[in-house]
């Protein structure tokens, strides 16, 4: 088939997401005025080694917001946020912070995430997340549609749990590590294939 997303696709659920995919989850946590917050976001992504750089975008907007999300409404306000990696032993607690709550309600305390500090930010974490990228924001973009906004974060700090290295090399959770699909669809990465490219073997 084929359509043009201005005219709509005819299927039950939009498939843009299910191509799109698998796609790393971004468990992002902030902390503003009202208190603080943890939901997972999908648009997300690594996009610069040298300074490391990640982005993750909010989609939608809540009515006590003003237009966005507690996410993005946060990082406004402190200009920062941590990214928190998901293993499967996660996946149900993170579900759990996606739900649309008051801005005033701690999604830790809501889903029962254990909550750590960061080091070189003012900012939570998820204390047992495999890892945990502690940003700086660099800019806020507006993106094209109502309510989309891209977060790009600097990189200032990382944590990784002692069980995910090994050799001196990252390696993934013993559960495994959680990816998103389309739908209510989910993956559970659990094999690495390692491929040298050409002129480095």
């Amino acid at each position: 088939m084929f359509y043009r997303p201005e005219d709509g696709h005819g299927l039950p659920h939009n498939p843009f997401s299910a191509i799109v995919a698998p796609r790393p989850i971004g468990w992002i946590a902030t902390r503003g005025s009202l208190g603080c917050n943890l939901a997972p976001y999908s648009f997300f992504n690594a996009v610069a080694y040298s300074p490391p750089q990640v982005i993750f975008a909010s989609t939608s907007a809540k009515p006590d917001r003003a237009g966005t999300k507690d996410s993005m409404a946060n990082i406004r306000e402190s200009g920062v946020f941590s990214v928190n990696i998901v293993s499967r032993e996660m996946l149900e607690r993170m579900n759990e912070t996606s739900a649309v709550l008051p801005a005033e309600v701690d999604e830790f305390d809501h889903a029962g995430v254990e909550k750590a500090e960061c080091v070189s930010i003012p900012c939570p974490r998820v204390a047992a997340a495999p890892a945990t990228l502690e940003c700086r924001l660099v800019q806020i973009v507006q993106l094209r549609g109502a309510a989309n906004f891209l977060a790009i974060g600097e990189v200032t700090g990382v944590h990784i749990a002692p069980e995910c290295l090994r050799d001196g090399r990252v390696v993934l959770p013993a559960s495994g590590l959680m990816a998103r699909m389309g739908y209510q669809d989910y993956a559970v990465i659990e094999q690495v294939i390692s491929l040298p490219r050409p002129g480095e073997r």
